[in-house]
């Protein structure tokens, strides 16, 4: 892997989001189906996770879940979402409405869903301050006004004063990504935050972000499928597959040292690693929807590593380093762990 890692900032390392166990279903044919099918992460104070994988392998869910979110008929089945001290699957309606938007905040994939449409963009920005804050309508405004220009709208004066029809796609989304910082929450959750923007406008939406984390100390868990993005913002990384996770590590040990065969498909597949003239690589395949992830490993049918345990043992975690953990018996059976281990599917 060639790619340059950037160096990752330095973070504090309190624990602010500590998720265990996290299990999501939705209703199917006979059962329910676990879509999140048993998520772990942790996030530390000034620290960006980015969490990443194909379309379909859940990581949407996962922050809709962390929210508490989930649309019907879906719901969390089991495990435990801890903001600091607290379990927000055990607050109160009530409380967790007070702690959304306040302590933790979502900058959601698709604006055109998340905008009231009869209410204008400042209006809505200026609520979700006064929402959290004790400011006066004027000040609320005042940063409004602040925040457009953070997120690089233009004529960010007049456009306070327009409805969300009246703004392009891209501009609806930073609309979104203020409302979200409106209130400089301890933990976002920036789900492809810079979807249908372009490059110049992307650039002024990451440097937000690194001042966000680097001044205030947000915690930022990043859901993207854009591996340069991941190179520039993260400090860790989680890779996610048809449910659950196959392999966590620092930016250096998925960029640089991937070993999980899913990842390293991620890594030879972006096109900026393509010689030119030469066909894209790809991984064979598609990920299975619920109900139809096969036994054992859910990646062995695309893989072309699988031997025989990988077909009937769900693979357990191998930890690679205190910070590096991969679930693959290639990986298990490299680092002289038998692949026996596993648990059965």
């Amino acid at each position: 892997m060639s790619t340059p890692v950037a160096p990752a900032p330095r973070h504090d390392p309190e624990t602010v989001l500590d998720v265990r166990g996290l299990v999501t279903s939705f209703p199917g044919p006979n059962h329910r189906l676990a879509v999140v099918d048993g998520v772990d992460l942790t996030l530390a104070r000034g620290e960006t996770l980015a969490l990443v994988g194909e379309s379909g392998c859940g990581k949407s869910l996962t922050a809709l879940s962390i929210l508490r979110l989930v649309p019907k008929p879906g719901r969390i089945d089991r495990g435990t979402v801890r903001l600091g001290a607290r379990d927000l699957r055990a607050l109160p309606v009530t409380e967790l409405r007070r702690v959304r938007g306040h302590e933790i905040s979502m900058i959601f994939q698709e604006p055109m869903t998340s905008l009231n449409p009869v209410v204008t963009a400042g209006k809505q920005v200026v609520e979700a301050i006064r929402l959290h804050e004790r400011v006066s309508s004027t000040q609320a405004r005042r940063r409004a006004l602040t925040l457009f220009e953070q997120v690089g709208i233009p004529d960010p004066a007049s456009r306070l004063n327009a409805y969300p029809h009246q703004l392009s796609g891209g501009m609806k989304q930073r609309v979104m990504i203020a409302m979200a910082l409106a209130a400089r929450p301890s933990v976002l959750i920036a789900d492809e935050p810079t979807t249908a923007l372009d490059v110049t406008i992307q650039g002024q939406i990451l440097d937000l972000l690194r001042e966000l984390r680097d001044q205030l100390g947000t915690a930022i868990l990043l859901i993207t499928h854009d591996l340069g993005i991941v190179n520039e913002l993260a400090d860790r990384i989680a890779v996610m597959y048809a449910g659950h996770l196959v392999e966590v590590g620092t930016r250096r040990d998925i960029l640089a040292a991937p070993r999980h065969p899913y990842t390293q498909g991620l890594l030879r597949s972006i096109p900026a690693r393509a010689q030119r003239g030469e066909r894209l690589a790809e991984i064979a395949g598609v990920v299975p929807p619920p109900g139809q992830w096969p036994t054992g490993c859910r990646f062995a049918p695309r893989c072309t590593r699988a031997f025989e345990p990988c077909t009937r043992l769900d693979p357990g975690p191998t930890r690679l380093s205190a910070n590096h953990t991969a679930w693959c018996h290639a990986v298990a059976q490299e680092e002289g762990s038998s692949p026996v281990g596993g648990v059965p599917a």
